[in-house]
């Protein structure tokens, strides 16, 4: 059974000790814990999917419960694969910008980001009291997103030799097949890239490692990072993954959540 009362997420050993003896709190959720059904089951909080909304509301409610704050508090994006990133300030009142990361020094409120596959990031300055949230599919995570949170967190105060991030569970290189026109425009952003591709079974295809590719981003950026290792697409118990739905040939596809919160002011 995926239904329990309450979610229980994944943590980040970094973020963990990084954040000991602060009011930041952060998880990875995983589709248990939560009231969907079907192709849904489990902790589906994607307002975008056909699932039922009374559902999405209710495992969106418990996700929130964990911190523990209220529903009104979760701020979620509406993501389009940018570089764009959102600061929340104390004044937010539900709204979804369009963008790919949340940054607050806000307490009381939960920044995150919804995936099915690519790679979501949790990030933290424990001493200025800074977070955030991105999403970084290929796409964000070539162009920018990155470097791009980092930035909004140090305008905010944050420093980023001082910034701990974690990958969460997102799709790994055996499950990522790409084409050459996918391996090109990497390649042609930095010849350097190269390494994150290795030949797949089809003829002039590639598997692409999204999470080291993410992990050197953040490197890249100045902080200290590690990934979870867990992959999205192999673990169907406990995630939902676009690519094996579309494998599949199944109508839509669930998502879970990454979040984190400064909870004191809640």
């Amino acid at each position: 059974m995926l239904d329990r009362e309450r979610p229980e997420p994944i943590t980040s050993p970094l973020l963990d000790e990084s954040c000991a003896g602060t009011a930041i709190r952060h998880g990875f959720f995983t589709r248990h814990g939560g009231v969907s059904r079907g192709i849904y089951e489990g902790l589906n909080v994607g307002l975008g999917s056909n699932d039922e909304r009374a559902h999405v509301v209710e495992n969106r409610t418990r996700v929130c419960s964990w911190f523990p704050l209220p529903a009104e508090r979760l701020a979620t994006p509406h993501q389009i694969h940018s570089t764009d990133v959102i600061v929340v300030d104390e004044k937010y009142e539900g709204e979804r910008p369009k963008a790919d990361a949340m940054v607050t020094a806000a307490p009381g409120i939960i920044v995150g980001v919804l995936t099915a596959d690519c790679g979501p990031i949790l990030m933290a300055d424990p001493q200025a009291g800074v977070v955030a949230a991105a999403h970084a599919g290929w796409r964000g995570a070539l162009y920018g997103i990155i470097g791009n949170t980092v930035a909004a967190m140090e305008a905010c105060g944050a420093a980023r030799e001082r910034i701990v991030a974690s990958i969460g569970p997102s799709i790994s290189g055996p499950n990522y097949e790409v084409g050459p026109e996918f391996v090109e425009r990497f390649v042609a952003e930095d010849a350097q890239n190269v390494v994150y591709f290795t030949p797949s079974e089809r003829d002039g295809h590639s598997n692409f490692d999204l999470q080291s590719y993410i992990l050197a981003r953040l490197a890249e950026a100045g902080v200290a990072a590690q990934y979870s290792g867990r992959c999205t697409y192999a673990d169907e118990a406990m995630f939902f993954s676009y690519r094996r739905t579309t494998h599949r040939g199944e109508p839509d596809y669930g998502r879970q959540i990454s979040a984190i919160s400064i909870v004191d002011g809640g």
